[in-house]
């Protein structure tokens, strides 16, 4: 569609717009990029106490649940500022734009890869002030949208890569964001010379399948990261979701040996037993999941293993999840991110016969988050008394001062504004009730 390039400052007077993010980091970047693009073309961002006239939401449709939770925030958005123009993106957009576009209030339908065009999309709603819809095949998405933002945040959140070319069972990625497709190196380095310009102190690397970046090129995930380290002014970088099959011995090498590149991983497993990895169509087995956790434990002992996990998929009999439960129990890990099947139409997973009732795959998720949970202390409680290097992040209203560690152990400290986007040495105290924070004083060696 092409919309006439202008910007909402014309308007009688000054517009406000709310964002409001579902999902996965990814999103969180692209959001903040959206916000960038608006405040560009005239729109601030709606203060408090402020009613917007503008309201940005971008989904997720990993879940089921996380469909109804887009709907729900759609309707209540609509129900406490009904004359805001509501803009909906993102993968449920994508995938439901008919359904989306129902939702009471919603003015603008647009698909991943029309997210930096809501801007125009609003003018042409704003003219004409007719119900806007443009969403093409997921197909059709081949072009790369970058995005290096950090919106209201600490951390600076760099997109390498989009789409997935996997079609797991149970996955409909794929369908939302179309296939593998990355930026050039040198594009994605001058973004990050841009944010390290504007007091960037840490980078995360995100996208779908991160791992994947460079295919139909030559250029590889690592050769992207070698480039990056090379960057000066920026401190950290953190890698974040990667698919085990495509996490090298040589990656995970070159983190160690790398001054910038933080000692935290976060690779999906996603189930713990083959037969049900195999009905998934992952890329992997057991063995090869186990030999990068070791792998990274010989190479880097403090880092943070961070684990993905689906429980009560289709096919995950009482033995199979016994199985996956002794497996995962065994792994050297440092956290789980738990999450419970949910069935999404037209994925081949629904052909798989066995299915788990909702009341059984609670109870497996309960044991799957104990066990997440003591793993999680353990591994803090490990770095009681000792010093590492934490990020200040800007605190919010009511709330304590604190960052994370190199190795991604959250703190809290007392620390004022001076120290904000600041890496400082500081020395670990008692772990909270919580079992995932430290207190934390500066370090005095």
């Amino acid at each position: 569609m092409n919309l006439e390039m202008t910007d909402l400052s014309a308007f009688p007077k000054p517009l406000k717009a709310l964002y409001h993010t579902f999902g996965c980091k990814l999103n969180f970047a692209e959001t903040a990029s959206v916000a960038d693009e608006f405040a560009r073309r005239g729109v601030s961002p709606v203060g408090k106490d402020e009613t917007p006239d503008i309201i940005v939401v971008n989904t997720c449709s990993v879940t089921g649940e996380a469909d109804r939770k887009c709907r729900s925030a759609i309707r209540s958005f609509n129900r406490r500022y009904p004359q805001a123009l509501i803009l909906v993106t993102g993968c449920y957009a994508q995938l439901k734009p008919g359904e989306v576009s129902e939702l009471p209030g919603v003015a603008v339908v647009a698909g991943v890869n029309g997210k930096l065009g809501l801007v125009d999309y609003a003018m042409s709603y704003f003219a004409e002030r007719k119900p806007l819809c443009d969403v093409p095949d997921a197909k059709n998405l081949r072009d790369f949208m970058p995005s290096c933002s950090r919106g209201n945040r600490t951390r600076y959140f760099l997109k390498v890569q989009d789409g997935c070319n996997y079609w797991c069972t149970y996955c409909t990625i794929p369908k939302a964001r179309g296939r593998s497709r990355s930026g050039t190196i040198p594009e994605i380095v001058a973004q990050a010379e841009a944010a390290a310009q504007t007091g960037g102190t840490e980078i995360v690397i995100t996208g779908v399948n991160i791992g994947d970046f460079g295919y139909g090129r030559d250029d590889r995930f690592i050769d992207l990261c070698r480039e990056l380290d090379r960057i000066e002014g920026i401190e950290r970088y953190r890698i974040s979701s990667i698919e085990p099959n495509l996490l090298t011995d040589e990656l995970i090498d070159f983190v160690a040996s790398s001054r910038r590149f933080m000692p935290h991983f976060h690779i999906p497993l996603q189930c713990g037993d083959d037969e049900v990895l195999a009905l998934m169509r992952r890329r992997y087995d057991r063995a090869l999941f186990a030999h990068k956790v070791d792998r990274i434990r010989h190479a880097l002992p403090d880092a943070f293993i961070g684990v993905d996990l689906i429980v009560g998929a289709r096919g995950e009999t009482p033995e199979r999840f016994e199985s996956s439960r002794a497996f995962v129990d065994g792994l050297d890990i440092s956290h789980l991110h738990v999450f419970p099947y949910s069935e999404r139409p037209g994925t081949k997973a629904l052909e798989i016969d066995y299915a788990v009732e909702q009341q059984e795959k609670h109870r497996r998720c309960a044991i799957m988050m104990e066990i997440s949970a003591r793993k999680h202390r353990e591994f803090a409680s490990r770095f009681i008394g000792t010093d590492r290097p934490v990020l200040i992040e800007h605190g919010h209203e009511g709330q304590p001062t604190g960052g994370f560690t190199d190795n991604y152990l959250r703190v809290e400290t007392d620390l004022g504004a001076d120290y904000d986007n600041k890496v400082c040495m500081m020395h670990l105290g008692e772990l909270h009730d919580d079992g995932e924070t430290l207190s934390a004083t500066l370090s005095e060696k």
